[in-house]
């Protein structure tokens, strides 16, 4: 039967992540700069040799040296170019991809959450139910509002009275209250001016008027 149909082929290894893919790359990537990190190294020492050399044929051999692996270096570093670009598109599409599976999660989460709103709009809410409860809460507010009207009402004023009576009587009393604070503001009559003796003019001992003491204070009558 396997000569006719033929073996079936056995499954290979799982294709890597997109994270594998970018940790793959990463490591390459250090690899690369611990070698141009060697060369700026060797660049440097050919760099002091120069410096010191004084033969013009070493010097031109030791330049030479130099220009070899400063092309090495460059071609490094576009290698190194090359594979933070790659790994950047492949950080990008793994952010897409976590962002379309949260995408599509919360859309599922919202299709199940307006379901059982539905369920529980329809089976336990009633729009008509909720609009009569709103109408009896109105009524029973105005009820309370008349009541506390009624209870706030003064029950020992008398119907009888009439305002234009009591704003008249109100202004009687401020005119009586204002003449007793005159009144208290009044100069009793023992101050008045007219009641004291006449300020003395003259020093004390010398002549004084006739019924008067030395001070200009009149004398009590004398009885015989």
């Amino acid at each position: 039967m396997k000569r006719v149909f033929g073996k079936k082929k056995a499954a290979g290894p799982p294709p890597p992540s997109l994270a594998d893919a970018s940790g793959g790359i990463g490591k390459r990537m250090d690899g690369i700069d611990e070698k141009i990190a060697g060369l700026d190294k060797e660049l440097k020492a050919y760099k002091d040799k120069l410096k010191t050399t004084k033969n013009p044929a070493a010097k031109k051999q030791i330049q030479k040296r130099a220009m070899e692996v400063l092309k090495r270096k460059r071609m490094y570093e576009q290698q190194r170019d090359h594979m933070a670009g790659q790994q950047f598109n492949v950080d990008q599409a793994a952010f897409g991809i976590e962002s379309a599976k949260a995408t599509v999660s919360t859309v599922a989460a919202m299709k199940t959450a307006n379901t059982e709103l539905k369920k529980t709009i329809q089976k336990d809410l009633n729009i008509d139910d909720v609009e009569d409860i709103a109408d009896d809460m109105a009524e029973l507010m105005e009820d309370f509002n008349e009541i506390n009207e009624a209870l706030g009402q003064n029950f020992a004023t008398p119907e009888d009275i009439d305002e234009a009576d009591l704003e008249a009587e109100l202004d009687m009393l401020e005119d009586e209250l204002e003449e007793e604070e005159l009144e208290a503001d009044a100069t009793p009559s023992y101050l008045q001016e007219s009641s004291l003796p006449a300020q003395p003019t003259s020093a004390p001992g010398s002549k004084v008027p006739a019924g008067t003491d030395e001070y200009g204070l009149p004398t009590p009558a004398q009885t015989t």
